[in-house]
């Protein structure tokens, strides 16, 4: 400290503005000084003040400076105490001015020459002031590519104030526009107020906003969220400012699972909604997951929005439904809107409006509908043909109608070409023009297409008493569903299906399995029970899933589910052996392509068969039993067979074994019974049991299947069973002839390790 002051001496004026520059930006140094005035000798002191001058007054008017601003380059310019025997001194009073009772001494500051003191022009100063040296030039802009930017600077600086100012403003009055459109749930009003604010860079602030305020509300505001997000898109929000406010919004997850508990799963349907919507590119979640730290709540979003929405079979319209998007949207309802609009598109030819209300419907996935429905009226008045396929054409090059639904229509008018050809002279001909039109002008590929046979198909059985049958088909089921009464649905069927018609069992199958899947687990099961009871033949019940399949589509808009629905509904058909396993590929050939309903209701039947313990799982997936009673556990069913076998070995009748055999419930694991009744048969050498068997397979109760199971798994256990049987192998292998001979077996069965051990372990 003392070579600091020593060093005052040979400053000049201009160099001692900087030092007190210095000081006043850092008080600990002023404070400092003022304790080590003592070490200042006066004669280096008057080369800058006067004598008169204390060093109190310097201290005191460095400490008031420093008082009165927090910014030190903000404060006003100080001048430094001029002594009494200087120019000015003699001009300007020395004493002091009292400010008011109580008020702290303080020198005038302000000077009294006529000169005003400012800076010359292009110099640093008029004389006896600080000139530009402690002036802030607020002209200059920051650059946020120089290396020693910081955005915190912004609002110190004018234009970063302003701007932060702006964006104040707007988010208030984001806020306000948000909260009125949920109270008014008017889209257009709510568009202009956005457009009028025009701060087009803040519009990412607008999609976090608005995403966020509905995650806190009920399904209502946010399906409105979703759909005003869908109408600003491109309009008024352009697309990389809908990305970067979905991008925030997962940043922020972890804030917002504060106040939201079910954030993840709820901002994760907004990102699965957007995507479907065309908002923001598939590509947005790996992307962003990318750039995600591990164990952040945001990548539980992505996560759960890819996997468990995106790629869910068919999750647009789950996803389209998820918030009662839909929920007045019925099957009827669409094709209504869809014949109006082209009703008045033939009309008018207003490709812009026909278009417009194509969008409206919000259906991406049902536009095979128009298409088929177009192709119709085509067909009906050949003079409008040309206009039709000219719409059609140009909604498929603008992306409007995909390619896969401009496919599907023409497959579905192939499938009713022949119904068509009653009220259409040369419908099939017509049709074919139609395609090769289509295929001509490049928007249609003709061989993804069915084959159009001009050779009349077997027509279906659509006439009066068809549709009578149906109508009093459905009001059999729905007493079913409220009595359970089994025998009187087979009744009502014999009176109503005198002829058997295998048509008319298979239109049966399906409206059971429609209404069923429309209501609850109770429905579902009792649906299932009732097909198992009723012993439809085999092709008709193939026939009644290939029915079902090919309207799943329309199902769909009123039960999002379908695929999984239906894929239980057959793997529970084979589980219940109303179909056999080689029938499932019998119902997947008459639909291609892998991307299919059909295909895909297929792929998830098998998968739900090959899963571990399958048979048990689906019995008991709708509850068991036809009712809300739960199935048996595993051990329990053995126990009861147990029972009813040495029940019935011991004098029993066999009419009551096989009421007892039936309650079980799981024919699928019939073939338990026979491997405890043949082990009996083998161990005790009583035929008793062999006479149960012959009369379940008499019967039907259990099938070839299940002997045949039950066969195999004795044979897997002949080594165990030759430990109290020493003769075990002798005895199996004449009771597997005696199968064969009955017809219980396969002349080709065969178990290798009934002779050879278990050698390869396999029975053939």
């Amino acid at each position: 400290m003392t070579s600091l002051a020593i060093s005052l001496t040979s400053f000049d004026m201009f160099d001692f503005s900087i030092f007190l520059k210095a000081m006043l930006k850092t008080p600990s140094l002023v404070r400092s000084i003022s304790t080590s005035k003592d070490v200042l000798r006066d004669n280096e002191i008057s080369s800058l003040y006067n004598v008169d001058s204390t060093y109190e007054d310097v201290h005191r008017e460095l400490v008031r400076s420093t008082s009165e601003s927090a910014d030190p380059l903000s404060a006003s310019p100080m001048q430094i105490p001029i002594s009494s025997n200087s120019p000015k001194s003699r001009k300007s009073p020395k004493s002091p001015k009292v400010h008011g009772e109580g008020s702290p001494v303080s020198y005038d500051r302000h000077s009294h020459s006529q000169r005003d003191g400012r800076p010359k022009k292009g110099g640093s100063g008029g004389k006896g002031t600080w000139g530009g040296l402690l002036e802030t030039d607020y002209n200059y802009s920051l650059d946020s590519n120089d290396p020693n930017y910081d955005s915190s600077e912004e609002y110190g600086h004018p234009n970063g104030r302003k701007s932060a100012c702006d964006f104040d403003a707007y988010k208030k009055k984001t806020t306000i526009i948000v909260e009125e459109y949920f109270a008014t749930d008017d889209v257009v009003s709510t568009t202009n107020e956005l457009r009028e604010l025009a701060m087009p860079s803040y519009n990412y602030y607008f999609v976090k906003k608005l995403v966020s305020m509905a995650m806190d509300r009920h399904d209502q505001e946010k399906e409105m969220a979703a759909v005003l997000l869908s109408a600003l898109y491109a309009d008024v929000i352009d697309a990389p400012q809908v990305y970067k406010g979905f991008s925030k919004l997962v940043e922020s997850a972890d804030d917002l699972i504060v106040d939201i508990p079910d954030t993840v799963d709820v901002l994760a349907l907004f990102i699965a909604r957007a995507v479907v919507d065309d908002v923001l590119p598939p590509a947005f979640l790996k992307k962003q997951i990318a750039f995600l730290p591990n164990g952040s709540k945001g990548l539980e979003v992505l996560k759960r929005a890819e996997k468990g929405y995106l790629a869910a079979p068919m999750h647009a319209e789950s996803i389209e439904r998820r918030w009662g998007g839909s929920k007045t949207k019925t099957v009827e309802d669409v094709k209504a809107r869809i014949n109006n609009l082209l009703i008045e598109y033939v009309v008018s030819g207003d490709k812009k409006e026909a278009f417009r209300c194509i969008k409206d419907l919000k259906v991406s996935f049902f536009h095979h509908e128009i298409v088929k429905r177009a192709l119709i009226m085509a067909m009906e008045r050949h003079q409008v043909e040309d206009r039709i396929l000219d719409l059609l054409k140009e909604a498929t090059e603008e992306g409007l109608i995909n390619s896969s639904q401009i496919t599907k229509g023409f497959d579905r008018m192939i499938d009713t070409v022949d119904d068509l050809s009653l009220d259409i002279p040369n419908a099939q001909r017509i049709l074919k023009s139609l395609i090769s039109n289509a295929a001509s002008e490049g928007w249609l590929c003709a061989s993804s297409l069915k084959s159009l046979s001009l050779e009349p198909k077997k027509k279906l059985l659509e006439d009066s008493f068809t549709r009578t049958f149906k109508i009093k088909s459905q009001s059999i089921i729905q007493e079913y569903f409220l009595s359970g009464d089994i025998s009187e649905v087979c009744s009502c069927l014999e009176v109503e299906n005198k002829t058997s018609s295998g048509e008319l069992n298979a239109i049966f199958i399906k409206r059971l399995i429609t209404l069923a899947m429309d209501r609850k687990n109770r429905e579902k099961e009792m649906a299932s029970v009732l097909l198992s009871s009723l012993c439809f033949p085999v092709d008709d019940v193939v026939n009644g899933f290939a029915m079902l399949i090919e309207s799943a589509d329309d199902t769909a808009l009123d039960n999002p589910v379908v695929v999984e629905d239906l894929a239980m509904f057959l793997a529970r058909a084979v589980v219940d052996e109303v179909l056999a396993p080689q029938h499932l590929e019998e119902v997947g050939s008459q639909f291609l392509g892998t991307d299919s309903t059909g295909s895909r209701v297929l792929q998830m039947a098998k998968s739900l068969l090959k899963a571990r313990l399958s048979g048990e799982r689906i019995l008991r997936c709708w509850g068991g039993g036809g009712s809300s009673r739960p199935g048996w556990a595993v051990e329990d069913v053995k126990d009861k067979i147990g029972k009813l076998l040495e029940e019935y070995e011991s004098g029993g009748d066999v009419r009551e074994a096989c009421r007892c055999i039936k309650e079980l419930g799981m024919p699928f694991f019939h073939h338990e019974v026979v491997k405890k009744a043949l082990v009996t048969v083998m161990e005790k050498k009583n035929e008793r049991l062999w006479g149960l068997l012959r009369h379940c397979f008499g019967s039907g109760l259990i099938t070839m299947n299940q002997m045949t199971k039950g066969f195999v798994r004795v044979a897997e256990s002949l080594d165990d069973v030759a430990l109290d049987v020493p003769d075990a192998q002798k005895q199996f292998l004449n009771y597997v002839e005696r199968a064969k001979t009955k017809g219980w077996l396969d002349s080709s069965f065969y178990c290798s390790n009934s002779i050879h051990g278990k050698e390869n372990g396999t029975c053939l």
